[in-house]
C-alpha cells in the first residue's frame, strides 16, 4: 500500500501548471468561440460588421452574479472543501495515577471526530491521498449543462423605455452547451501531538492537482431572416455559421489549504468522553488555479464518543465560519460509529453532513424577459437555484499491520447540492509512536 500511496504525492509535488493561464481563465474558454475575438461569448468582429460581434457579452452579468463566476466559484467552492481525515487514531490513551490506560480499542472513525486524545507526548504522523472526479452540478450532469445568453437591450430608435426585442434581432440567442470534467487528486501529510494528557495539537498539509477539461458548443439561435450574429467568413459566397465549438485543457498543482487544528477532552471515562474541537484552515492554496478556498476559515465542533465493548458510536456538532464571498457558512453535523472487526481490523460508518446558513451566495440570474414582438422569457441556465446542503456517507475500513495502519474510504452523496463526485476514495496510512 505504501508502494502505492507515494506515487500521488511525487505526482502533486512534480507536476506544474500546464501554462500560464490560470485555471479559472481555462474554464472561461468554454464561452470563447470564433477566432477574431479573445473575450467569452464574442462572434468574430470581422464577419460581422460594426459592433454585432459583442452584443451578448453583457448577458454574462444579467442580475449580479456572472454565469461564467457562478462556474467558477462553484469548483473552487467544492475543491476547497475536499475532506481532512480525523485528528486522531489507533489506540488512545488516558493516564491514571501516572500510567497509560486504553481509551480506545478500535482504530477509530476517519472523517469523523471521537472525543478521546491521543496522550501525552504520543504523535500521529500521516499521509492519505483522495481522488475526486466531480460529475454533477446541484443535480445537473457536467455534460449537460445548458446556458443561454440574451441580446443586449439597448436600440435607441425606440419610443419611451427601451423594449428588448426591437430591432427583430435582439430575440436572438446565444447557446452554450459545455461538457466540462474536473479532476482532484489530494494528498495529505499530517501529524497530531498529544502536549498534554488531554490536549492533542495538529497539522494537516495538504498537496492538490487540479486538471479541467472539456469542450462547449456555441450555437446563435436567429429569430428572422437576416441575423447578423454568426460565425465564420461568409465572403467568397461562403455560408453562415450559427454553431461553433470551443475546447480547454489545463491543470495546476501546488500546496493546498493548510489546517491547524487542537483538540482538547473535556471528560473522559472508560464508556464515553466529550470534547471541543476548533480547526482553522489557512488560505495557502492559490484559488485562481482551483488548490484553495483564498480566504481563512474556522471550524469548532463539540464531540462525544462512547465505548460499548467493540463498538464505539460517536457525533459531532459545530459550525464552520467562511471568510469568501462566494462561501457560506455551515452547520456541521456527524454522526457514526467505528467496530472493532478483528484485532488488525476496524470497520468506520459515518453520515456527514454540511447544511448552509442563510441564502446561497451561489445564485443563478433569473429569466430575461423579451418585450417585442411578443412577451417571453428565457431561462439563463438550467441549473437550480437551492441551498447547497451536504450530507455524504463515509464507509471505511482501517487494518493494523506491522505498527502501521491502512485507511481505505469511500465517501457517497446522499443529495444533490453544489459540485459533487458520485464517489471519492481515500487511503492512506498512519502510525502512533
Amino acid at each position: 500500500m505504501s508502494r502505492r500511496l507515494w506515487p500521488y504525492l511525487t505526482l502533486i509535488l512534480c507536476a506544474t501548471p500546464a501554462s500560464a493561464q490560470n485555471l479559472r481563465d481555462v474554464v472561461g474558454g468554454l464561452f470563447q468561440f470564433g477566432t477574431g475575438c479573445a473575450e467569452p461569448l464574442c462572434l468574430n468582429p470581422v464577419v460581422t460588421p460594426g459592433s454585432h460581434g459583442r452584443h451578448f457579452i453583457t448577458g454574462l452579468a444579467s442580475g449580479s452574479t456572472s454565469l461564467i463566476g457562478f462556474l467558477t466559484d462553484a469548483i473552487g467552492v467544492s475543491v476547497s472543501n475536499v475532506p481532512i481525515s480525523a485528528t486522531s487514531s489507533g489506540v488512545t490513551f488516558t493516564f491514571e495515577g501516572g500510567l497509560p490506560v486504553k481509551s480506545s480499542v478500535s482504530a477509530g472513525p476517519v472523517f469523523g471526530e471521537r472525543a478521546q486524545t491521543l496522550g501525552r507526548n504520543r504523535l500521529l504522523v500521516g499521509a492519505n491521498a483522495t481522488g475526486v472526479n466531480f460529475q454533477s452540478l446541484r443535480g445537473v450532469p457536467l455534460d449537460g449543462i445548458v446556458f443561454h445568453f440574451t441580446h443586449d437591450n439597448g436600440y435607441a430608435g425606440d419610443a419611451g423605455p427601451t423594449k428588448r426585442g426591437n430591432p427583430l434581432f435582439e430575440n436572438d440567442v446565444f447557446e452554450v452547451r459545455p461538457n466540462l470534467k474536473v479532476n482532484v487528486l489530494v494528498a495529505t501529510l499530517f501529524l497530531t501531538y498529544g502536549v498534554l494528557d488531554r490536549v492533542d495539537v495538529g497539522v494537516a498539509v495538504p498537496l492538490v492537482r487540479t486538471s479541467v477539461s472539456g469542450s462547449s458548443v456555441g450555437t446563435v439561435f436567429p429569430f428572422g431572416d437576416g441575423s447578423p450574429h454568426f460565425f465564420g467568413d461568409t465572403t467568397g459566397g461562403l455560408p453562415r455559421r450559427y454553431a461553433d465549438t470551443s475546447f480547454i485543457d489545463g491543470s495546476a498543482s501546488g500546496v493546498g489549504d493548510v489546517s491547524a487544528r487542537v483538540k482538547v477532552n473535556l471528560h473522559q471515562t472508560q464508556r464515553s468522553g466529550f470534547a471541543i474541537h476548533l480547526d482553522a484552515r489557512l488560505p495557502t492554496g492559490d484559488e485562481t488555479n482551483f488548490l484553495g478556498a483564498g480566504k481563512a476559515s474556522v471550524r469548532g465542533l463539540g464531540i462525544w464518543s462512547a465505548r460499548l465493548g467493540d463498538f464505539s458510536p460517536h457525533g459531532n456538532f459545530g459550525y464552520l465560519a467562511r471568510g469568501g464571498a462566494r462561501e457560506n457558512d455551515a452547520i456541521l453535523t456527524t454522526a457514526g460509529f467505528d467496530q472493532l472487526l478483528s484485532p488488525w481490523a476496524t470497520l468506520a460508518v459515518d453520515f456527514v453532513g454540511e447544511w448552509q446558513v442563510g441564502s446561497s451566495k451561489l445564485v443563478i440570474p433569473g429569466p430575461v424577459q423579451i418585450d417585442t414582438p411578443s412577451v417571453r422569457s428565457v431561462q439563463p441556465a438550467n441549473i437550480p437555484n437551492q441551498l447547497d446542503h451536504v450530507v455524504n456517507a463515509s464507509v471505511g475500513f482501517k487494518f493494523n499491520t506491522r505498527g502501521l495502519t491502512i485507511v481505505t474510504n469511500g465517501l457517497m452523496p446522499l443529495r444533490k447540492a453544489g459540485l459533487q463526485s458520485d464517489f471519492i476514495w481515500t487511503v492512506g496510512l498512519e502510525r502512533t509512536f
